[in-house]
């Protein structure tokens, strides 16, 4: 049995506290947010963000961070990205030479293009700095649907000590990768073409057009993640296509939502109300365009969810530009016999 704590209670934060605690382990989940944690006190249960999901009576919830950290056998940080570093920054008076720290949030930080494990590192130096990610909503992970998920670390030990702390046979197999940046770069920016699946969705467009989104999608993304320095094998599994298809196509993806909520005539803001959850994307995409930029790579899909974001193009107009754009081949490297 090893002693977690969770920083941070959404959804994700509860639905793989719960997966902890039911597989034996010890675990304390804290909440900045005071009537938060007196809900999960007094009803076992996020009544706001998974409902009908109960959790163990075995579980504690606090907001005292010291608490919460110090004497733990594995730290997981999941509040939003938008959090990640003053979260971090507040942990690390508390955070013991050599924690292992797994991130599960997904997000880049604007402005200073550094992905969520590059911030905990700069603001917790001292810790062992991993991440969690995959094809993943909480909703059914709360419910015991089969998922899987990869888990990225520095070291091979320490992969397989956090895979073998989250593997429930029953519903929830991880899988391990030495390519931290890979899977962070993966898993957020498919929150931005997911972003402009929901927007055709809502400009009512079929599952042809959600089919190019994905597919020329991970395109841009894989072209991107790979001249950072990411392998091109995690842009095509579970973090990569895997996470893509699942945000672009699910119910519960709140950043399809929100795309089905502007193609159909609301602004950004409205949109990102309506949802009443953090939209990652929307904090992504200005990232992923200068990313874009420093590389010198082609992001079409990307270029225009940001124009319709913070520019105000028309959704319309933004689909159609992009099928008007000049003819080219699927794959440059590919010979002609």
């Amino acid at each position: 049995m090893a002693k977690i704590g969770v920083i941070g209670a959404g959804s994700w934060g509860t639905a793989l506290s719960r997966l902890l605690a039911n597989n034996g382990h010890d675990v304390i989940v804290w909440s900045i947010i005071e009537a938060e944690v007196k809900m999960l006190q007094e009803k076992h249960e996020h009544v706001d963000k998974l409902p009908g999901v109960k959790l163990p009576e075995s579980m504690e919830f606090t907001t005292d961070l010291k608490k919460a950290i110090e004497g733990k056998d594995l730290l997981v940080l999941a509040v939003p990205s938008s959090f990640t570093r003053s979260t971090a920054k507040s942990m690390r008076v508390f955070v013991a030479e050599g924690q292992i720290i797994v991130n599960v949030a997904k997000g880049i930080e604007e402005h200073t293009l550094m992905t969520l494990s590059q911030i905990i590192e700069q603001e917790i130096p001292q810790a062992d700095v991993a991440v969690l990610s995959g094809p993943s909503h909480a909703e059914e992970v709360g419910k015991d649907m089969p998922t899987t998920c990869v888990v990225g670390a520095k070291t091979k030990q320490t992969a397989e000590y956090i895979q073998n702390i989250f593997m429930n046979n029953a519903y929830f197999r991880v899988y391990t990768s030495p390519d931290i940046l890979g899977i962070e770069v993966g898993a957020a920016l498919k929150n931005v073409v997911a972003l402009a699946a929901g927007i055709a969705d809502g400009l009512g467009c079929g599952d042809n057009t959600k089919a190019a989104l994905i597919t020329r999608g991970i395109a841009e993304i894989t072209r991107l993640g790979v001249k950072m320095g990411g392998k091109l094998e995690s842009f095509t599994g579970l973090t990569g296509i895997g996470d893509l298809i699942v945000t672009c196509a699910s119910k519960h993806s709140r950043n399809r939502k929100a795309g089905v909520l502007i193609g159909e005539g609301m602004t950004m803001e409205e949109a990102m109300a309506e949802v009443k959850m953090v939209v990652e994307g929307v904090y992504s995409a200005k990232a992923a365009r200068e990313l874009a930029e420093k590389y010198e790579v082609s992001m079409p899909i990307v270029e225009k969810v940001n124009q319709v974001l913070f520019e105000g193009k028309p959704a319309k107009d933004a689909v159609s530009e992009l099928m008007m754009r000049d003819g080219r081949s699927e794959y440059s490297n590919l010979p002609w016999d």
